[in-house]
């Protein structure tokens, strides 16, 4: 298999550009950095592909393997999805504020101001009986419900209990 150097050096490039255009923090840059990796990706699979031959549904002889090109179709319609949803919030983002850079909050910045002393501070406060553990609670967002909640509720899901067996009418012995 003969691969151009050229379209290596190219697939390079684009890939180099477009991480280095989604490390910027407008969204335009982002937009553009994402549809340069998309390109790269569209490119490194025609590379993949190797040497071309007929047609993937065309005879036995010389034919081309089907897989890069249905995986290309598909880098195209995800880099199309995610690109028009980058556009919907670039758009949003100049209604809201008349600009498409992304600005750092207070909780932001006091993440990044924050040192390692005081990370070990925040969790002596803590208390140790707290939980994010809803078990037990009124409140739990999951009900668990069983065969003796609801009659016509059947529990013969497979368990990790060892199988008990079952006499003729049924009921477990």
């Amino acid at each position: 298999m003969d691969v151009s150097l050229v379209l290596i050096v190219i697939m390079g490039a684009l890939f180099a550009c477009g991480v280095y255009a989604m490390l910027e923090r407008s969204l335009t840059r982002v937009l553009i950095g994402f549809l340069l990796l998309g390109n790269a990706a569209n490119l490194l699979l025609l590379i993949v592909l190797g040497a071309p031959g007929a047609a993937p549904f065309y005879g036995t002889e010389g034919v081309s393997d089907p897989l890069p090109q249905a995986l290309t179709l598909t880098a195209i319609v995800i880099t199309f999805a995610v690109s028009a949803f980058l556009l919907a919030l670039i758009y949003r983002s100049w209604q809201l504020g008349t600009a498409d850079t992304v600005v750092d909050d207070e909780t932001d910045i006091a993440l990044r101001e924050r040192t390692p002393d005081t990370d070990e501070g925040m969790d002596e406060g803590a208390d140790a009986e707290a939980s994010t553990d809803f078990v037990g609670v009124d409140t739990a967002p999951i009900t668990v419900l069983h065969s003796r909640d609801f009659s016509a509720l059947h529990d013969d899901a497979p368990t990790d209990r060892p199988y008990a067996g079952r006499d003729d009418e049924g009921e477990r012995s």
